[in-house]
This record gives C-alpha cells, structure tokens and sequence, in this order.
C-alpha cells in the first residue's frame, strides 16, 4: 500500500499531526518505536486538560482515537532509513518490510544525554529534573538545585527560586562573573562550588548531594539541562540542515514545519529549541495541516 504520508514517531507531535491528516481523510502510517521521551515521567503536568495525567496514558488514549479513523495505520518498531524517490519517499523498517509514501513527518523526538554523575541517571524525570514548568510544583517550597551543565544553567538557576530555596552546584566549574552573582544573590540563590561526588538517596528519590570532600547537601530535587541528540539519523540521511540549538541540534523548518528537503516535515523537541509536550503537539498540528495543504496545491502548481 501506498500512504499519502508517512509518520516516523507516534507521540505528542508525531499524534498530532497524524489526526490532522486522519480526519483529512488521507491514507497515513506512524512507525513508532514505544520510547517517548518523557516515559521516565510519571506525569505530565501543564497539558491542556491533562495536567496530571500519565505520559504513555495520553499517548495510548491519543492513539486508540485515531486507530477509529480506518486511514490510519500503525507499524511498531523504528525506521532505519528514509530515501527519496522520484513520486516521494521510501522507509525501510528492516527485515525486509519497506513502507512507500507521497510525504515524511519526522517525529522521532530526541535522546538526552545526562551529566556523568552517580546516581543522576535513574533519577531522572522523578528527582532529577529538566523542566520547571512541567515538574517544579511537586516540589514547591522543598530544597531544591541546579546543576551547572551548561552556559544556559545560571538562566535555570535564576528561575527555580520561583519555586522554592535554591542552591547552584558549580561542580567544579568556573565561578560566574560579577554581575552574575550579584543577580544570583538577589533571587537569594546559594551557591555550592565543590564538585560532586554522587547523588544520595534511593534509586528514584533524590535525599541530598555528596561531594569529592565528603560533605553532603540534603536536597530534595535538582533541575539539569541535559546535551539532546537526534534519536534517529533519517534527518541527516535525507539530508535536512539543522541548527544550533540551545541544547543540541535541531532541524530547521519552514511556517509550515517543512524541513529544507522538500515534502519532508519535522515536528516537535527535534524542531525547536524550547522542548514542551504543548509545543510539540503544536508543532504537530502545523506539520499535518501543512503536508495536507501541499497535497491539495502543489499538484494544482504543476
């Protein structure tokens, strides 16, 4: 069978845009791997009418209404490559099965890369956080840190006082200049210099931070920006340009979340520099409204 488009990722956004293009009536497939990335979260809060709810509870609500459209089709697994043709693009899923569609949208999120520190990474998405907009007020008021991981942690350092008593971890790193701590010392922030050892607690709790010098911090969450990396190369393979996000690279797109090859669309952490589940069932929508739209008028072009 041929799709009019092919989805390579089946959470917030890849969703999105394929109940645009569901109710469009259009024949489309996700190819999803089952690995969204906030499926370290318990939650997902700041949702529009979902705060609270379970991240792969909203996806399987979001994919059994969109199994009611019979043009939607859903293939497990992760896609290996992605080629061009001359009438639109191939995806081969590997052993042998290869899916052929008019357009791409590229869904398939983004991996993170945590600071090297014992005990952080099964903390994460539990205690160790990336976003306090989505988790900071399940700790309101408690001990709270950032961890320096990068230039844009002082940003997070000064905002996390919004949410409670604040420590900055340099962890080794270089102390900030003047008129850093000078804003640093007016959002009351503390400021720790050591480098750290270890984080305490149980595997998902998070009791304290313990440094190279033996002292230990209690603490009851810490917020980290994490490097992100593409978690399929099919955009370099086609040969999209990316950018230089704040946090990683990040697929350049048009108004209409279309990439620089055309009919290939990107939706979601891997198209924008601020990541949010809103923003990427947002960028969602756009992508499937867009290839819709290039559907209808560019054979009307030709």
């Amino acid at each position: 069978m041929r799709y009019d488009a092919i989805i390579i990722g089946g959470s917030y956004a890849g969703l999105s845009a394929a109940m645009q293009l569901a109710r469009a009536g259009r024949a489309i497939c996700v190819v999803d791997s089952n690995t969204p990335r906030n499926r370290f979260a318990a939650a997902s809060h700041g949702f529009f009418g979902q705060d609270g709810a379970a991240p792969r509870a909203m996806i399987a609500q979001a994919r059994e209404k969109l199994l009611a459209y019979p043009n939607v089709h859903f293939v497990g697994g992760s896609a290996q490559y992605a080629n061009p043709e001359p009438d639109g693009f191939s995806v081969d899923l590997g052993m042998g099965e290869t899916l052929r569609g008019s357009k791409l949208v590229l869904a398939f999120g983004v991996i993170d890369d945590l600071p090297e520190i014992p005990g952080l990474a099964q903390k994460w998405g539990k205690s160790v956080l990336h976003c306090p907009y989505c988790h900071g007020y399940e700790f309101k008021g408690q001990r709270l840190g950032v961890l320096n991981a990068m230039e844009k942690s002082v940003h997070q350092a000064l905002m996390i006082p919004d949410w409670g008593p604040t420590t900055f971890f340099l962890n080794g790193g270089a102390m900030p200049d003047e008129e850093t701590l000078e804003k640093l010392a007016r959002r009351e922030v503390s400021m720790e210099p050591a480098k750290i050892a270890a984080l305490e607690g149980t595997e998902t709790e998070l009791t304290g931070v313990r440094f190279e010098d033996g002292r230990v911090v209690a603490l009851d969450a810490l917020f980290t920006a994490s490097r992100t990396r593409m978690a399929s190369p099919i955009a370099e393979q086609l040969g999209c340009a990316f950018d230089d996000g704040m946090l990683g690279p990040v697929l350049r797109t048009d108004a209409m979340k279309m990439t620089t090859v055309p009919g290939v669309y990107a939706a979601g952490d891997i198209a924008r520099g601020m990541h949010n589940a809103t923003f990427a069932s947002a960028d969602g929508v756009m992508a499937g409204t867009g290839l819709h739209q290039a559907l209808i008028f560019e054979p009307l072009a030709a």
